[in-house]
């Protein structure tokens, strides 16, 4: 698996709206600032996930993206397989796309890229956006209490 550009910034824009979840929609633009992403870029990448369904969007002065479900709903692999694809390293290990490989009965590799796809899998799939929203408060927390000292 390799993490396009349009993943993280895709992974970063959910965080966003996870941690102002609360407040309901939320404009492009505030997205776009807080987490530095070019503001055409984030349009695409909000679309694509509205498409999906993990996002819905208001018209209006009040308008903006939110998520269409809560933070703990929503898995960081959900966000990555949306903007990247499988989290496979390579098609013969994939379950959502596997392809058949010419090599695949005695290929020895093919143990070892199931285990990397298994471990890649299991720490994305079990991560949700709360969980990234708490790690988030916990270290504007610690990089506060340092910078008092």
């Amino acid at each position: 698996m390799r993490l396009s550009t349009k993943g993280e910034y895709a992974s970063r824009a959910m965080l966003e709206l996870a941690l102002r979840f609360a407040a309901g929609p939320q404009h492009i633009r505030d997205i776009s600032a807080a987490q530095d992403i070019p503001e055409r870029f984030l349009e695409q990448i909000l679309l694509q996930l509205k498409r999906a369904g993990y996002l819905r969007s208001r018209k209006g002065p009040q308008g903006g993206y939110f998520l269409s479900r809560p933070p703990e709903g929503i898995s960081v692999a959900d966000v990555i397989r949306v903007m990247d694809g499988p989290l496979a390293p390579i098609d013969c290990v994939s379950v959502t796309a596997h392809e058949i490989c010419p090599k695949e009965d005695g290929c020895v590799l093919k143990g070892l890229w199931k285990e990397t796809r298994d471990a890649i899998a299991s720490i994305l799939e079990r991560t949700t956006l709360a969980d990234l929203v708490e790690r988030s408060r916990s270290s504007r927390k610690k990089t506060s209490t340092r910078n008092r000292h």
